[in-house]
């Protein structure tokens, strides 16, 4: 199966321009092929897919046509369409990948196994060196061949194991298939050598676990699972929180690794957001009781700038959704505007006992964005109760310190405040994200300015690439006078963060004050563009009259 890129080719306007189709039906086509475009280009696939189908209406042999139907109708989830396109393109011999999975997805539904086998023999891949057909062939073909009721059909997954080194994912798949066939003896056997080495293999690992629960073998879920927490860290992986579900069926076994390839796409940089929503749809229209599916989806979605599409995916379920996915709603609600909404659910999501720390993590995040401090607050206190004396607490409690400290700031209570930041800063004295902050904190309201900017001194020292420690640095300098070396260091946090209003307009006050005035109105000016109202004011008053003490950056 030689994967081949899903984009299709841009409908061409001049063939609408043919004499074989009359004038009333050319300008229908026309009207047809515009609406089509506007919708593309506004993001609304719904839409474009109506006005796809009404052009195929009027010119049905359009090059190009049924590719971009078949696009569309995977962005909206319309299976009938996705698969009728898919249909005339592998009957027209346009064998392409995503017509592969759509007609694969059909023929599963329907339990037609040599329907499947044949979708997976028609574009074989000869060479061996598609690394996408190297993920999904050797599982296919044994899920295919179970559902056919053929003879030890994970002989596939092994095949694929030999030509490597054994791959955790795969030979826990193996386990899964045997669980399914009625042997789980040597399922067992297969689990209790496993050694869990990536994410991948972790994510496979659960639903065996739940699989041998199902299947009367409890004890070796069990000590599956100890491994997998082991493995984990914890389990706060957002798909590590989704509820143990167990595969036992070749439509189920199938959906399940279609939304591990789609949850790995769309976690990889620069990979096509169209690929992760082609696996996502695929795993989600095999088993949409899955919610390992609706969430690899929910981000496929999200990541192919259809956000309202997966806050509808994530609305619709008829049962009650995991926590984790809760949350996850929240955040695009957030995300949508709808900040007061967001917070209410992710404190709800975040409520359960024992508590998990990242989606407290996750909850004190929005209410921080909804400009909600007492829920934040209500976040950190519950996150740090969960906290003991390891290393690793010491830094989230260090952390939290500094969160804290944050929001009392916010609110002008700097005496409150001052406490938290001493505290942080003798739990984590090496931080630099902590000394930073408390150094900086101290010399905005210009608070023992030498002991904060030895603070940051020793942050930019851990970290001197890094722009917000450097712009830190630099605004120190230029706050105790020694402009000219607050210049350098302000542009070198300008160069790394040139969106970044509160360091350019630092970099405006320390030209202005080294007598470089152009670049000083040059610099206030791309900050303007980027400033909130406080700042915008401030930056009007220096452009019309330069800069004064009381104009002067916080």
């Amino acid at each position: 199966m030689r994967f081949l890129a899903v984009g299709g080719a841009a409908l061409p306007m001049l063939a609408l321009a043919s004499p074989a189709w009359g004038a009333e039906d050319n300008g229908g086509a026309l009207n047809a092929l515009v609406r089509a475009r506007l919708a593309e280009e506004a993001g609304d696939p719904a839409a474009a897919l109506s006005a796809l189908e009404t052009l195929a209406s009027h010119v049905p042999t359009l090059p190009g046509l049924r590719g971009r139907i078949l696009e569309r109708a995977i962005e909206t989830g319309d299976l009938a369409v996705a698969r009728g396109a898919a249909a005339q393109l592998w009957q027209a011999g346009d064998r392409r990948f995503d017509a592969q999975l759509v007609l694969l997805v059909d023929a599963i539904r329907r339990a037609d196994w040599k329907g499947a086998q044949l979708y997976m023999s028609g574009r074989a891949d000869k060479t061996g060196g598609d690394a996408i057909s190297r993920l999904i062939q050797p599982t296919l073909d044994t899920w295919i061949d179970v559902g056919a009721r053929a003879k030890q059909p994970e002989r596939h997954l092994a095949a694929a194991s030999v030509r490597a080194r054994p791959e955790p994912a795969l030979l826990l798949e193996a386990a899964l298939v045997k669980l399914a066939t009625g042997r789980p003896a040597e399922a067992v056997s297969i689990t209790d050598e496993i050694i869990l080495t990536d994410r991948t293999s972790q994510l496979v690992a659960l639903r065996v676990a739940a699989t041998l629960d199902k299947a009367g073998q409890g004890e070796a879920g069990d000590r599956l699972r100890g491994r997998i927490a082991l493995a984990s860290g914890g389990r706060e992986d957002p798909m590590l929180l989704l509820p143990d579900q167990p595969v036992s069926t070749p439509r189920s076994g199938i959906g399940h690794w279609m939304a591990l390839l789609a949850d790995a796409f769309a976690r990889t940089p620069n990979s096509s957001p169209k690929l992760s929503l082609l696996f996502g749809r695929t795993a989600f229209w095999l088993d949409e009781s899955d919610w390992m599916a609706r969430s690899a989806l929910v981000e496929a979605l999200d990541r192919n700038d259809q956000r309202q599409d997966a806050l509808a995916l994530l609305a619709s379920s008829r049962r009650a959704m995991p926590p984790v996915l809760d949350m996850r709603r929240a955040e695009l609600m957030a995300d949508a505007g709808d900040l007061a909404g967001a917070a209410k659910l992710a404190e709800a999501a975040a409520a359960q006992e024992p508590p998990v720390r990242s989606l407290l993590v996750r909850f004190a995040d929005i209410a921080r964005r909804s400009d909600d401090p007492k829920a934040a607050e209500r976040a950190y206190a519950r996150l740090e109760a969960t906290l003991g004396t390891g290393e690793d607490d010491a830094a989230l409690r260090g952390t939290l310190l500094i969160a804290r400290a944050e929001l009392l700031l916010q609110a002008d209570a700097w005496g409150e405040a001052e406490p938290l930041l001493e505290k942080a800063v003798a739990l984590r004295p090496n931080d630099a994200t902590v000394l930073n902050f408390a150094g900086y904190s101290a010399l905005e309201r210009r608070k023992d300015v030498k002991t904060s900017l030895a603070r940051i001194e020793a942050a930019w020292n851990e970290e001197p690439q890094n722009a917000s420690i450097t712009d830190s640095l630099g605004w120190a300098y230029f706050l105790t006078g020694r402009v000219e070396e607050a210049v350098p260091l302000l542009e070198k946090a300008q160069a790394g963060e040139p969106d970044n209003p509160v360091i350019v307009e630092h970099l405006g006050d320390a030209y202005w004050k080294a007598g470089r005035r152009f670049q000083a109105r040059y610099s206030w000016r791309a900050a303007a563009l980027l400033a909130e109202a406080d700042m915008a004011t401030r930056i009007e008053a220096k452009l019309r009259d330069g800069l004064s003490e009381a104009t002067t950056a916080p």
